[in-house]
């Protein structure tokens, strides 16, 4: 866990706040005020890699950040169960505690899985949906002509390396392989990392106890895991094919292949609007702010105000 008032050198500049509904200590931020707007991470970094974000969204919104259980400055709890169930449970504790409503999710990574699952079965609750570098798991429709998830240069290596022990033994030492981990999954702009951004990433997972949500994330989808929970889900889908939508999309990504992401958003939003960064990878919030942060902000605008 990252030490609670740690703002690495002011570039998270934002008041911790703590949840104790989800049954652990989980920590988020809230900033500004208007209709909320849910930044949600994924695998192995927290809610700093929206830092650039916080600021100019909340504006005009109430932007919360939260960490997900094992990340950032949430705790990680020894005895609970790291399945994308249990995130999206956690989530709607969150979300319930605050009694958000009108919600636009903004997901990359696992935020994906975790908000569409919390989203599919409170569509009630949400207004809009951005997504980056992430699918829903609904829209490609078992397309044989797309590439398999469990194929990509991220997801051999963990599969490979469960056999020799590799994948466990260098994702429970993220305090020092963060930085290649992030590599392998798709961080391009390694002319933009300081050693503050390193220092950011690293800071939650100091033992390999600390490291037990980033190792398990990745084997849900090696092992299966998610197929149960995600078909379960299903039923909600089409109460969000209404909703405003846009993918904002690192076309570099190693991780989740971005043919499978594009089919997969516009299956579910075939009139949505899709927006290729050829030059970001799957952190694209690292590779591309610059470009993202603006489409974010257009977004919203245009989403409070359809034509």
């Amino acid at each position: 866990m990252v030490p609670l008032n740690d703002d690495f050198d002011g570039t998270w500049p934002f008041a911790p706040r703590f949840c104790d509904a989800p049954g652990f200590r989980m920590h988020y931020i809230d900033e500004g005020a208007g209709r909320p707007v849910l930044l949600l991470h994924g695998q192995p970094t927290w809610g700093y890699i929206w830092r650039r974000f916080v600021t100019p969204l909340s504006t005009g919104h109430r932007v919360i950040v939260p960490d997900h259980m094992g990340f950032g400055k949430s705790e990680t709890p020894p005895d609970r169960v790291y399945t994308l169930q249990t995130h999206v449970e956690n989530l709607a504790a969150l979300i319930d505690a605050l009694d958000l409503r009108d919600i636009t999710l903004v997901m990359q990574d696992w935020g994906g899985p975790i908000g569409i699952g919390y989203a599919v079965r409170n569509h009630g609750r949400i207004h809009s949906l951005v997504l980056m570098n992430t699918v829903c798991g609904y829209g490609a429709g078992g397309r044989r002509d797309l590439p398999n998830p469990v194929e990509t240069p991220w997801f051999r290596w963990v599969a490979e390396g469960l056999t020799t022990g590799r994948t466990e033994a260098v994702l429970s030492h993220l305090g020092s392989t963060i930085l290649s981990v992030m590599q392998i999954v798709g961080l391009e702009r390694l002319d933009r990392v300081d050693p503050t951004m390193i220092r950011a990433y690293a800071a939650p997972f100091p033992t390999p106890e600390s490291c037990k949500g980033a190792i398990e994330f990745p084997l849900d989808v090696a092992l299966g895991r998610i197929k149960d929970f995600v078909r379960a889900g299903a039923a909600g889908v089409p109460a969000l094919r209404d909703k405003p939508a846009i993918l904002i999309e690192g076309m570099l990504d190693r991780a989740i292949p971005s043919a499978l992401a594009l089919a997969d958003f516009r299956g579910i939003w075939p009139n949505a609007p899709v927006i290729e960064v050829p030059t970001a990878g799957h952190y694209i919030q690292e590779d591309a702010p610059e470009t993202v942060v603006p489409l974010v902000q257009a977004f919203l605008a245009m989403a409070a105000n359809p034509a």
